[in-house]
């Protein structure tokens, strides 16, 4: 099938992959009275009490909004927030058929950092959640930190932290099929970007020791010169023998290669210079650093991609709906780092040790057992750490 031209196609027939469909029938003038004026005076005075009550009086309990600028849109880049609204409606779409959230695509036009934080903090009172979704770096950092500060329900940047969650399950089972230790491997990711920067992050919290870091120019190390903050940050917690080299050079010797860069920008002999049993994840959508089977001819013992084409498909829909879910669930204030680190080991544990293989490290995107485990796993993490609100 030629994706690009059906999809097309298909939006034409579809005009719109979401709708709006009412919970309760008004047919009667008492239906009218009781959802609407004079009775819907009630439930507003009880929510002017008490803003917590929302929750029990509207849907704002099950709502999430998507929200992007447009700027970093799939792989097509800055294409403008309308331009964006067909991701956007996609994302909804995948929350609502993954774990019943309903989730609204909201396009803002501007790129103001600023305009934002203030915009989207003025709309969270709508909404149990914000998932921000293609803005890109770094000024992504900064719009979710501040958003954080500001707002008392969960924001997060699923392009950041939904990839991050889902690599770590599948670095999790894979380390266990090659028998290695996720404090003792060293760990190569090719890209600085937003999605680099919280994989980084987040396998550090997850236990790696060893990691560098690499952009367009090489290596990152303390006093590398054309760092943006996050990249000067993650600078001092990785590349502790300030290694000053290329990508190749980082690769030799190494046992996991992360990407999140861009086509083909690592070679055969690239992947043949690294440890006995090394993991390679190349992500870049939709051409992948080097091909799979090309890594595998290589030498690596285990390739995952972003791609639905290859075995190991590292996708996001594994992990955003039961985030979310179980977020909702639990009114939680924040989606912590605990929660995150539950939410991957969630999504590992669904491969039991007889299943787990090079080629069977991470569950399918519809396994149905997914979203559920996720969503449990992230409701007990926010009850232990105290900010569920139920």
């Amino acid at each position: 099938m030629n994706y690009a031209e059906e999809s097309l196609k298909k939006h034409y027939e579809w005009k719109g992959k979401i709708e709006v469909t009412p919970r309760v029938q008004v047919k009667t003038r008492e239906d009218l009275s009781l959802a609407y004026t004079p009775g819907v005076a009630t439930p507003c005075l009880e929510i002017q009490k008490d803003e917590a009550k929302s929750y029990e009086l509207t849907r704002r309990h099950n709502t999430v909004a998507v929200i992007t600028d447009g700027t970093a849109v799939l792989g097509l880049g800055d294409i403008g927030p309308v331009a964006g609204m067909p991701v956007m409606e996609g994302k909804a779409l995948l929350f609502k058929a993954f774990a019943d959230v309903d989730a609204i695509p909201i396009c803002l036009k501007t790129k103001d950092v600023d305009e934002l934080v203030r915009t989207i903090y003025l709309m969270s009172g709508s909404f149990g959640g914000i998932n921000l979704e293609d803005i890109s770096a770094p000024r992504c950092f900064e719009v979710e930190r501040r958003l954080k500060e500001l707002c008392d329900i969960p924001v997060f940047h699923d392009d950041q932290h939904g990839t991050a969650i889902v690599l770590g399950a599948a670095l999790l089972n894979a380390l266990k099929v090659v028998d290695k230790r996720i404090d003792e491997v060293r760990v190569v990711i090719n890209g600085a970007g937003s999605a680099g920067t919280a994989i980084a992050e987040f396998l550090l919290n997850l236990g790696v020791k060893n990691m560098i870091v690499c952009d367009r120019a090489g290596t990152l190390f303390v006093g590398k010169e054309g760092m943006n903050e996050a990249q000067s940050a993650l600078a001092a917690k990785t590349n502790t023998q300030k290694l000053d080299g290329t990508l190749a050079d980082a690769m030799r010797g190494a046992d996991v290669f992360i990407g999140v860069s861009a086509p083909n920008v690592v070679s055969e002999q690239m992947v043949a210079s690294m440890n006995k049993g090394s993991i390679v994840f190349p992500m870049a959508n939709p051409t992948p650093e080097i091909d799979p089977d090309l890594a595998k001819k290589a030498g690596a013992a285990i390739v995952g991609t972003g791609r639905s084409d290859h075995k190991n498909q590292i996708n996001n829909v594994l992990a955003f709906p039961g985030i979310f879910r179980g977020a909702l669930d639990a009114r939680a204030t924040a989606i912590t780092e605990d929660m995150k680190l539950a939410a991957a080991y969630g999504i590992a544990s669904l491969i039991s040790d007889e299943e787990r293989s090079a080629d069977y490290i991470i569950p399918g995107a519809f396994d149905e057992r997914v979203a559920k485990a996720v969503a449990k796993a992230v409701y007990d993490s926010a009850v232990k750490t105290g900010i569920a609100r139920i």
